[in-house]
């Protein structure tokens, strides 16, 4: 699955603007064993790697996999060495692409995407193979392709295999991207793209080397037989065909290696390294991360392992997110259907650009400032000068108990987060979707997922809440700022106003689609309508209409009228109408300030709210 941007870190600055609103607290979950890993019956005659990677698969979900793919020992295979020196910032190895060709024309032509390319060349190929002969590399049609002519062309049902060399650069991580300061990024340019930001996915810190995307990876096909759009400096990076993965990580002693998959061991090496070992199975991406010192814990949820890998100094915060992570999965599996992966991990990494998590199949990340929001809120503007008065002063204008309250909307926020990451397991990790050309399909629904989360696990009064903290107040801040409402069915790339317009209507209004479906058609339908969309779709690729198709399946004298709502939120403008305008913002943050709407003076806090945004935006901008 594509690294991603799920949760827009500059809704952290909305909860400035008001106090958090009531909530339960959340229940302690029941203490878990810890799992052992799975045996592999009923893998049939496979090749013995396809075995291991059968591995990640739970037992019960094989047939079910090989219904919707076909012969699973048919599926694209990863072989991937890789050596990282974390000191140095250096990544090489080796990785071999093995797949059978598809469709009804011969293969002439293979893609292998690199989206640590997009900003620069950070990542290179060399002496590839093809079948065993040499054969050249050439560039793509845009920075993250490399291509590959096949001559002789392959034949339906042929197989392919590419292999080659991998060498890797990682840039540091942007200066302070453990507070929000930092994380921000190029968010607040001036709602302006940040060019190709991959919100750190490919980066380096002391403690932690993220390596999203050093796997080379072949991009699905479109219509037209051209590989799927890249990444567009916002949003999501990229999203793949189900494939198998068996992997080898080595790594400095004191160091460890986190990826997608059953972990098969660790070894270690003569030279005093250690060789960590993965499987996967149907995965849409291969994630790696490396971490110095991380502690961890781990649950289980339903035959999956949880794990929550973290910081020491964030302990108690990493075993908080275990336990949000395992609630969430507990409720999305009776609701959307069990999840087929044997393994799932959340680890804590440094993130930038906005971004509070990014997911992959089988392990997610979530922002460092997260971790560390509550405890102390005000190092989330760490590290830069003035912004200590600055926000002091606009804190002065709500009540001086604004900060005790500003803690409890963080770890809110945490919890959502991870919900958000969670949900993405299934939409578009199990149910793919275009990331890039139709991001609203799975970011509303994993944002809706995640508020049914907060429904399910806290009430309907605390999901209300969370709802207008997370998603309408968001936009009816950047509608404030003067950004303008439009179509949320639209390519990443056609979001000219930046990540401000992009979190606004893909995360803000869109996933509000569904409520509105909710309330038309009912909870019995609504529901029925989910699972069978989960179901239908499981390891397939959906469309930006499938779920409206499954809504009028369940409820089919609403069919018109559902088609009619998501036209509505969807393609069309309606967002002060159906959200509520900058002039509803003095009541909502009064609501949600503990305090009546009249005791709000909006005049004073959005000037004072501007003036903070323009002194974070001078900073971020080196003004």
């Amino acid at each position: 699955m594509p690294p991603m941007r799920t949760f827009p870190g500059w809704w952290l600055l909305c909860v400035l603007v008001a106090g958090p609103s009531a909530a339960a607290p959340p229940r302690a979950p029941t203490p878990a064993p810890i799992s052992t890993p799975a045996s592999v019956p009923g893998a049939g005659s496979v090749a013995p790697e396809v075995q291991l990677c059968l591995q990640h698969l739970k037992l019960s979900e094989r047939d079910r996999a090989a219904r919707a793919l076909g012969p699973l020992d048919s599926l694209p295979r990863y072989r991937v060495q890789l050596e990282v020196e974390p000191k140095e910032r250096r990544v090489w190895g080796k990785v071999q692409v093995e797949l059978v060709a598809k469709g009804p024309e011969p293969l002439t032509e293979l893609y292998l995407r690199l989206t640590p390319n997009a900003r620069s060349r950070q990542v290179t190929l060399s002496g590839a193979k093809l079948n065993g002969k040499a054969v050249t590399l050439e560039p793509g049609p845009e920075p993250t392709l490399q291509r590959v002519a096949l001559e002789p062309p392959v034949a339906p049902g042929g197989t392919v295999s590419l292999e080659f060399a991998v060498k890797g650069a990682v840039p540091r991580a942007a200066p302070g991207a453990e507070s929000l300061a930092g994380g921000l990024g190029g968010l607040m340019g001036g709602g302006k793209k940040s060019g190709a930001e991959d919100h750190g996915a490919f980066s380096a810190t002391a403690d932690v080397v993220s390596l999203v995307g050093v796997v080379p990876q072949v991009p699905p096909m479109d219509a037209q037989g051209r590989p799927w759009d890249g990444p567009q400096g916002q949003g999501d990076l990229a999203l793949y065909e189900p494939a198998h993965v068996l992997a080898t990580l080595t790594v400095p002693s004191g160091w460890a290696a986190h990826a997608t998959g059953t972990p098969l061991g660790e070894v270690p090496e003569r030279d005093g390294r250690v060789r960590y070992s993965f499987a996967a199975a149907a995965v849409r991406d291969f994630p790696v991360l490396v971490t110095r010192g991380y502690q961890s814990a781990t649950a289980t949820v339903n035959a999956v392992t949880v794990e929550s890998h973290f910081a020491p100094q964030d302990a108690a915060v990493g075993k908080r997110v275990l336990k949000y992570a395992s609630q969430a999965l507990s409720e999305f599996e009776k609701r959307l259907g069990p999840l087929p992966y044997t393994h799932f991990r959340v680890v804590q990494a440094p993130l930038s650009g906005g971004a509070g998590g990014m997911e992959f199949p089988g392990l997610v990340t979530v922002a460092t400032s997260l971790y560390r929001a509550k405890a102390n809120p005000m190092a989330l503007l760490g590290g830069m000068p003035g912004m200590d008065e600055a926000l002091q002063q606009f804190m002065g204008a709500q009540g001086a108990g604004l900060m005790a309250q500003l803690g409890d909307s963080l770890e809110r926020t945490l919890e959502f987060t991870v919900a958000h990451e969670v949900a993405h397991q299934y939409f578009a990790g199990l149910v793919g979707s275009d990331p890039i050309h139709d991001p609203v399909v799975d970011e509303s629904l994993a944002q809706y997922a995640a508020l049914l989360y907060i429904e399910w696990a806290h009430g309907k009064e605390a999901a209300e809440a969370l709802k207008q903290e997370a998603l309408v107040m968001p936009y009816q801040l950047y509608r404030v700022g003067g950004g303008k409402d439009g179509r949320a069915d639209r390519p990443v790339g056609d979001f000219a106003g930046g990540e401000m317009e992009y979190g606004a209507l893909v995360y803000g209004k869109a996933p509000l689609l569904h409520q509105a479906s909710r309330e038309l058609m009912g909870d019995e339908a609504f529901f029925k309508a989910l699972r069978a969309y989960v179901d239908t779709y499981r390891f397939k690729w959906a469309c930006r209409s499938c779920f409206t198709q499954e809504l009028a399946k369940a409820s089919p004298t609403n069919a018109k009228a559902l088609g009619a709502l998501r036209t509505r939120w969807w393609e069309e403008a309606h967002g002060d109408e159906d959200l509520g305008s900058s002039e509803d913002l003095q009541g909502l943050m009064g609501a949600m300030g503990g305090g009546s709407p009249g005791d709000v003076d909006l005049g004073a806090q959005t000037q004072q709210l501007q003036q903070m945004l323009e002194e974070i935006n001078n900073q971020l901008l080196g003004q």
